[in-house]
């Protein structure tokens, strides 16, 4: 891949969603997946599998994610907290599948009600069952949550971030993601942890996750660059956040994160104007949920031109 090429993974349907009040249809899900492939934007985590009753939003999940495989251009993941909810994404078809735990144990509790290392124990489970199952096509990514600190603990100390991602790789991940589960991160400490991480992963694909709760998610995202990360998730106008985080805002946004990429030199192949239609619909659907985002709010300068240096 070209060092000036960067990666934008939509998660607005799974991290977005996952606190809404009001239940999307499945064909509004296929509808927004649909127009953003449109708008260059190939990479959606489209849902996760977790209990209907923990997460009513994502009863449809396998509807969702079957859906989802027959969009033309797509490359379709979803997030899974267990065994179970990974086996569920096989069956469903899906060629990549993200799992995470917590670099915080007390937020790994909180989250899914076990400890960290027993997270860790299981995501060995997931990727026997893979192999055991025949799936070896199937890419199983691995996210350390909570990377830079905690709300209910505190301090994560760098050290845990980078043993877990050690874990993680030795056990066959084929994708780490690093988390800034509840907005803790500062772009010093992005800079000097990302480099460390990517000392480790080698060749192995590195995603940030960043949340703006404290208005640093896209200071963040030029962090990361600086520290050589070319892969990015973001929400669609800022949709999502950690039910753990108090007054959490939400992700960093997809339309500002591109229009940051592109900016600064990134190719990202992806249309910011029809991002802004695609807001523009999704808010349509979910009255009285906060979208946010300066691109929206503004408009694209007269100067910008895609991929500027």
């Amino acid at each position: 891949m070209q060092d000036n090429h960067a990666q934008v993974r939509e998660v607005g349907l799974r991290d977005g969603l996952q606190m809404v009040q009001t239940i999307l249809s499945t064909q509004q899900k296929l509808e927004w997946c649909r127009r953003m492939v449109a708008a260059g934007c190939t990479e959606i985590e489209v849902t996760s599998f977790v209990p209907p009753r923990i997460v009513p939003q994502f009863a449809d999940s396998d509807e969702v994610a079957r859906g989802a495989l027959a969009i033309a251009g797509l490359h379709p993941s979803a997030l899974v907290p267990n065994l179970k909810g990974a086996q569920r994404a096989f069956g469903a078809g899906l060629k990549s599948v993200h799992y995470v735990l917590s670099a915080s144990n007390e937020h790994n509790l909180k989250n899914v009600r076990r400890s960290t290392k027993e997270s860790a124990e299981d995501f060995y489970n997931i990727m026997a069952a893979r192999d055991e199952s025949g799936l070896r096509d199937v890419k199983l990514g691995a996210g350390v949550a909570t990377a830079f600190g905690c709300t209910i603990a505190g301090h994560v100390d760098e050290t845990t971030v980078l043993d877990l991602v050690e874990y993680l790789l030795k056990t066959g991940a084929d994708e780490i993601a690093i988390a800034d589960t509840v907005g803790y991160a500062n772009p010093g400490q992005v800079r000097q942890l990302m480099r460390k991480v990517l000392e480790l992963t080698g060749t192995t694909p590195v995603t940030c996750h960043f949340h703006d709760t404290r208005g640093l998610g896209l200071a963040n995202v030029v962090a990361a660059l600086d520290a050589g990360v070319r892969n990015f998730d973001s929400s669609l106008g800022g949709l999502g956040g950690c039910p753990f985080a108090p007054n959490a805002t939400g992700n960093i946004n997809t339309e500002d994160t591109v229009f940051l990429l592109e900016s600064e030199g990134m190719s990202t192949g992806i249309d910011i104007d029809a991002l802004l239609e695609i807001r523009g619909i999704v808010a349509s659907w979910l009255p009285g949920e906060a979208f946010v985002g300066a691109i929206a709010r503004a408009g694209l300068p007269k100067t910008f031109h895609a991929g500027m240096a």
